[in-house]
């Protein structure tokens, strides 16, 4: 058994819409494909995956580096002990050769891409949801369902504070019973206005999460935390930049409701670090890393390790992601939850119409691997993809 070609396309996201730092039209993703020389039903069988929402696809690293070394790998470097399918981390030590410690950004999420990719074909060759293969070999016993919140809550060129709470109110129509929205974009004044928009929607405040996006310097994060601190919020979420754990420690002493952080580290050192240094409380704080953004699965395995080794319970773990893989992964992994973009972020964002979401959660359809294929608006890129 062997990978015999590996492909990739620049996915461009549909969202002309804006947070706090960035405007999300002109991004795109990477869908990759790893084509096996195993044949079902007379096609080879192709693991999919992706890196994350919201930056840019990784074209020229994928093709240039990535791709290369593991097509010049010997099988036996590539396949797992059994010979029954490819190993991930063996994977990763190819894809990674000749590359320097640290400076992980975008080769990061161009390695998760690919090594996604083949937890996908791993999950297939096995005939089961990526989910299930994920628990056995992390030896957890998954919910098969995980909470879920709809992430949105963006800014509006006109209209803002009804279109706001229009969104927020069609998340609660179709299932929905935790919900975000961006902070951070206008002065705390109207940032006020729009959380007491949506609270009025939600209902209670304890549904509703506010994001900066990683804005805000250390005066301005304490301002806007005394301003909302009467609201009893679900999480305040990347407050300063991602590196800045003094930010972090020093909010956290000062703002007694749960902050959330970590979808902008790419590495288990820099959730060692946020643990060390950033004031996360146990029980208490949220952690958002994902694993499309961090190198892939065995990785974000060790990001986990790294929180029950200090304290934290993989409950407080909400990767940040919006799609089927991280479902997945929550799910086979037992995390605390995940979120969904409904209607946005097409077509890598949100899940396939089979997904079942009620108030207990989410679970995804009964099919091997991830269950991509089954995605309406991604079915034409995939396609293109696989040449079909």
């Amino acid at each position: 058994m062997r990978i015999v070609e590996i492909r990739e396309i620049a996915v461009p996201l549909q969202a002309d819409i804006r947070n706090a730092v960035v405007n999300f039209a002109e991004h795109t993703v990477s869908l990759v494909a790893v084509v096996s020389d195993v044949v079902r039903k007379g096609r080879p069988l192709a693991g999919i995956g992706f890196d994350s929402i919201g930056r840019f696809a990784q074209s020229g690293l994928l093709r240039e580096r990535l791709f290369p070394r593991l097509l010049a790998a010997r099988s036996e470097e590539l396949l797992d002990a059994a010979g029954a399918g490819f190993d991930p981390e063996r994977a990763v030590r190819v894809m990674m050769r000749n590359e320097k410690p640290g400076g992980h950004g975008d080769r990061a999420h161009a390695v998760a891409a690919v090594e996604l990719a083949l937890w996908d074909l791993n999950a297939k060759l096995a005939g089961v949801p990526a989910w299930e293969l994920i628990a056995r070999k992390f030896g957890v016993s998954a919910p098969k369902r995980v909470p879920v919140y709809a992430a949105g809550g963006y800014y509006y060129p006109e209209d803002n504070l009804r279109r706001l709470a229009d969104e927020m109110r069609r998340y609660a129509d179709l299932g929905y019973r935790a919900f975000k929205m961006k902070i951070g974009g206008e002065h705390l004044s109207q940032d006020m206005a729009r959380i007491e928009a949506a609270v009025k929607v939600v209902g209670n405040p304890a549904r509703l999460a506010v994001d900066a996006n990683g804005r805000f310097d250390l005066a301005t994060a304490l301002d806007y935390a005394k301003a909302m601190s009467g609201f009893g919020l679900r999480w305040f979420e990347e407050a300063g930049d991602p590196l800045d754990y003094h930010l972090m420690h020093e909010l956290a002493g000062q703002y007694k409701h749960p902050l959330a952080t970590g979808e902008n580290l790419f590495s288990g050192r820099d959730v060692a670090n946020l643990i060390r240094y950033g004031g996360m409380r146990p029980g208490h704080d949220i952690f958002q890393m994902d694993p499309a953004l961090g190198y892939g699965l065995g990785e974000f395995g060790r990001m986990v390790a790294a929180m029950e080794a200090n304290g934290f319970s993989r409950r407080q773990l909400y990767p940040h992601s919006g799609h089927m893989i991280a479902l997945h992964i929550a799910i086979g992994l037992g995390l605390g939850g995940t979120e969904a973009y409904p209607g946005v972020f097409a077509p890598i964002g949100g899940y396939t119409p089979g997904c079942a979401i009620d108030e207990t959660g989410i679970a995804p359809e009964d099919v091997p691997g991830y269950g991509l294929e089954r995605k309406p608006d991604l079915a034409p890129y995939l396609a293109k993809l696989l040449g079909e």
